[in-house]
């Protein structure tokens, strides 16, 4: 039968230089997928039809066929055919090194020159569900239902004012609620004036560091830290330099040459290695803001999670007036999805801030931050946290046991404690991170490599395993492929 995706395979495979036959159809087929030309999702022809179309024996189209399915580039479904995956494997990970600019070999593209180092370096996974994503929680636990009912409600007759842009910040009703719940739960200091609701994290650090830099500053960030930090930076042409993590936290430096104008941290659970930091440095470090004018931003992703101990309070709220941004998300207690972050603002930048943010991503999803406000002060939100710290406490144990019986207590790393939606998996020595995360990759396992959060040549090798989003009989046979992969590569 002829099909369409026949006629663009059969012009595919002309253009192959390859005189291997059978290789020259597997590559046809897979850079057809890799460029986009067939779509996730896409049904393939049967190997029948484009042997026939093709001219080729059946047989050449169903290797190929078996070796495109073994890398993960196609999916068979039993009854209905064989489709292209939701991801094409080698596009995840494939980032180039740090250093590489796109050099003089890169091909033209109508990209500026730091849109294509950003996509040299783009990192963010296709696939955000499965066994050992890092930082996904697991979204099917959340009350969609009650949510929803609160939602319907407040949307059936909704003033206008919901139904426009907002000039304000946010809506007043999240912002209250925020404040409440900061100070009990996080001892942050603030009021609702100084609360800014975001569309998660991200936004918030490009806004930081758009209005509060210029091109060429500098700005601190943790060595390893989160790559979604570097990047938003490096588009902004911010220069990054590292400083080294222990157990403590950031190692500040005593003397500084070159102030920075900002100072990223994860002091209540590194990310992504898991220390705290100490009490002496977090002075230190306000005190070293002070001193150079720098601005601290505290991203407080997921430090609700803490399994044993009191939480850790905020760094912002250690000292009054600090010069502390503070960043926090609903990504990790409720759902990614629901996109709402926020800042709280020192209150020399609070006006200012929320103005440009209006000019810059025009804010809404009002109803949906009313339903949050109501949501949280009902007591549903703090009540779901709990509901849930006691379900990781569970999976985090559950996991570590698994490391521990198969690789030996020395697996786990030693900056994971006992808190967070992830920790790491320690290497043996020589292993290649990158290479066997593409290898689980491939099988569906969505482990990251650790090398990849370093900015210099000082990286640690392992594995950033999450383990919020699956139930524990999902895993264990998931721990079983990556043991196969780690094993293999």
């Amino acid at each position: 039968m002829q099909t369409l995706v026949g006629d663009l395979l059969w012009v595919r495979l002309n253009e192959e230089p390859d005189k291997r036959l059978q290789r020259r159809l597997y590559n046809a087929i897979r850079r057809t997928i890799l460029d986009g030309s067939l779509l996730p999702g896409s049904r393939m022809p049967g190997s029948r039809d484009l042997a026939q179309q093709l001219g080729l024996s059946r047989n050449t189209v169903l290797t190929v066929y078996e070796q495109l399915l073994a890398e993960g580039y196609i999916v068979a479904r039993r009854g209905s055919g064989t489709f292209v995956a939701d991801t094409a494997p080698d596009s995840f990970l494939s980032c180039q090194s740090e250093q590489d600019d796109g050099g003089e070999g890169a091909t033209p593209s109508g990209l500026s020159r730091r849109g294509e180092q950003l996509l040299n370096r783009a990192s963010a996974s296709p696939r955000q569900w499965g066994a050992f994503i890092p930082g996904v929680p697991d979204v099917s636990a959340f009350p969609h239902r009650l949510f929803s009912k609160i939602q319907a409600r407040l949307g059936r007759r909704p003033p206008p004012e919901r139904l426009t842009y907002s000039g304000q910040g946010g809506t007043p009703e999240l912002r209250n609620a925020l404040v409440d719940y900061l100070r009990v739960a996080r001892s942050v200091r603030c009021h609702a004036d100084q609360i800014l609701i975001t569309e998660g994290t991200h936004q918030a650090i490009d806004l930081v560091a758009r209005m509060l830099c210029d091109a060429g500053d500098h700005a601190w960030i943790e060595e390893p830290s989160y790559w979604g930090i570097r990047n938003v930076l490096k588009i902004n042409e911010i220069n990054m330099h590292p400083i080294p993590v222990d157990h403590h936290g950031m190692i500040a430096p005593e003397q500084v040459n070159k102030p920075p104008s900002l100072i990223f941290v994860t002091p209540s659970h590194q990310y992504p290695l898991g220390a705290v930091m100490s009490l002496e440095r977090r002075r230190h470090l306000l005190a070293l803001a002070r001193h150079t004018g720098a601005w601290i931003v505290e991203d407080d992703y997921d430090s609700e999670f803490r399994f044993s101990g009191q939480p850790i309070p905020a760094l912002q709220g250690l000292v009054a007036d600090a010069p502390v941004i503070y960043m926090g998300t609903f990504s990790k207690t409720l759902y990614p999805g629901l996109r709402i972050g926020y800042v709280v603002l020192p209150r020399p930048l609070a006006e200012r801030m929320k103005t440009a943010h209006a000019e810059l991503y025009r804010s809404g999803h009002s109803i949906i931050q009313a339903a949050l406000a109501e949501f949280i002060q009902a007591g549903h939100y703090t009540a779901h946290i709990r509901r849930m710290r006691l379900l990781y406490g569970r999976r985090r144990a559950f996991v570590r046991a698994l490391i521990e019986h198969e690789l030996g207590p020395d697996a786990v790393s030693d900056f994971s404690d006992n808190a967070g939606l992830h920790m790491i998996l320690n290497l043996p020595s020589g292993s290649d991170d990158v290479a066997i995360a593409q290898l689980a990759n491939q099988r569906n396992i969505l482990v990251r490599p650790l090398s990849r959060y370093y900015l210099t040549n000082r990286r640690r090798s392992g594995l950033i395993m999450g383990f919020a989003s699956q139930p524990e009989e999902q895993m264990a046979a998931a721990f079983q492929t990556l043991l196969t992969c780690i094993r293999e590569a």
